[in-house]
Formats: C-alpha cells, sequence, structure tokens
C-alpha cells in the first residue's frame, strides 16, 4: 500500500507542478504583454503618419534620457516576451 500512496502523491505533485507552470507562464505572459503595451505608448510620437505621405523631414536625432529607457525596454521587454512563447510553443 505504501508503494501505492508514494505514486499517487508523486503523480498529483507532477500534475500540480504542470498546472501550476503553466498558470504562471500564462501571468508572465499577461504582465510582459501590459508593460509592452505600456513603453510603447509611453514613447515620444515623432512625425505619425505624416511621413507615410511625404511630410516628414529626414533629421536625425539622437535617443536621450528617458527616450533611450524606453527603446531598450520595448526591446528588451519584447525579447522577453518573444522567448517565453517559443518557449510555450516547444514544449
Amino acid at each position: 500500500m505504501t508503494k501505492f500512496r508514494f505514486r499517487a502523491i508523486l503523480s498529483l505533485l507532477n500534475f500540480l507542478l504542470i498546472v501550476m507552470s503553466d498558470n504562471i507562464y500564462n501571468i508572465i505572459q499577461f504582465i510582459l504583454a501590459a508593460l509592452l503595451i505600456a513603453v510603447i505608448l509611453l514613447q515620444q510620437k515623432g512625425t505619425g503618419l505624416s511621413g507615410v505621405f511625404g511630410g516628414s523631414s529626414n533629421v536625425y536625432s539622437t535617443k536621450r534620457g528617458v527616450d533611450k529607457i524606453l527603446y531598450t525596454t520595448t526591446i528588451v521587454i519584447s525579447v522577453i516576451f518573444f522567448g517565453l512563447s517559443l518557449i510555450r510553443l516547444a514544449f
């Protein structure tokens, strides 16, 4: 009887670990998606659609301060988000 109980407990723990890891991945992806949306919306607008119709000037400006932080944060969050999505897809 003890082997049966031990196997039952192990299978239950394995099931809980799988369910919890799926929930944790879902929560992490949701938080990353919300952060990514917020960081993208906080970035400076620039010229908008006027560049599509030829109204933009070709002046190069470097990113400084908050713009640079938001730019690098967007890249980091998006790489983590897509990496986590690929990992979940593979497993």
